[in-house]
């Protein structure tokens, strides 16, 4: 037998093998599931296992993005804190908070440092093989902001108008793109204040701000959002085996959104001066 031969049989023989373990743990795996619908025993999430026996439920933040996580005087603060506040409450359970940077909050929840990620986490599906994620609470994208009085609805009632943008934001870019089909101009400003200025002094007949700004620029009354132009829901997210956890945030978010605590939540952190 050539040394050819002997390798590619001993290659056979470690693929059966393999195969003849995967075989088995799929065995395994199917009358789990079949003694567990039989039975009426549910699969185990792990994670909420451990916050039922911990008591606590703990959260990656990251406290660099105002209104939602910062921080003052040493305490986490913000729309994200008061509102995992009020899940835990619902659970039953208390909160800590773990620091994190945005790019390691991952990485929280892939080490079992943290159970949930509250920290204006965009939804993000190719994070999948590694997360989990709430419902959306909170609609990151942009908006078009008018006068009280304006009859604008959307970008179309803007033709031949004057069009406000923050210098290099992404609602800058959205509006160059209208701006190729539609006959408007531009004003560019340096940020959402100068922009909401303008408006009131009817420099220009529209704006688009994030939402964050939009909701601050019209708690006054003479602004209102004429339209929302673009959709970053925002989310909570969880280990991938959390499957537990997952639904019973969205069951809390659920109870939490009928009573009016994220509206109110908006009202609080998101009007000017806070």
């Amino acid at each position: 037998m050539n040394g050819f031969t002997l390798m590619r049989n001993i290659l056979m023989r470690q693929w059966r093998r393999w195969l003849d373990g995967m075989a088995v743990a799929i065995l395994l795996a199917y009358g789990w599931l079949a003694w567990s619908v039989q039975t009426g025993v549910a699969p185990i999430d792990p994670v909420y296992a451990a916050v039922r026996e911990r008591g606590v439920l703990r959260v990656a933040v990251d406290p660099g993005y105002r209104p939602f996580v910062e921080e003052r005087n040493g305490e986490f603060v913000g729309f994200d804190i008061d509102l995992v506040r009020a899940l835990a409450g619902e659970l039953g359970v208390e909160v800590i908070f773990v620091r994190s940077g945005f790019d390691a909050l991952y990485d929280q929840l892939v080490s079992r440092q943290a159970d949930l990620i509250a920290s204006a986490l965009p939804y993000a599906p190719e994070q999948g093989f590694r997360a989990r994620f709430s419902q959306p609470y909170f609609d990151g994208g942009f908006m078009l902001v008018a006068p009280a009085g304006s009859s604008i609805t959307g970008l179309p009632d803007l033709h031949g108008r004057r069009l406000g943008v923050v210098l290099g934001s992404e609602g800058d870019a959205l509006a160059r793109r209208f701006a190729l089909t539609t006959p408007v101009t531009l004003v560019e400003a340096e940020d959402a204040t100068a922009l909401e200025r303008a408006l009131r002094a009817g420099a220009i007949d529209a704006a688009i701000l994030d939402h964050v700004a939009a909701l601050g620029a019209v708690a006054n009354g003479d602004l209102r959002i004429a339209a929302a132009l673009t959709y970053e829901p925002y989310v909570l997210a969880m280990p991938a085996a959390a499957f537990q956890l997952e639904a019973e945030i969205n069951r809390a978010l659920a109870r939490l959104a009928a009573r009016g605590l994220l509206v109110e939540l908006q009202r609080q952190w998101m009007a000017r001066g806070n």
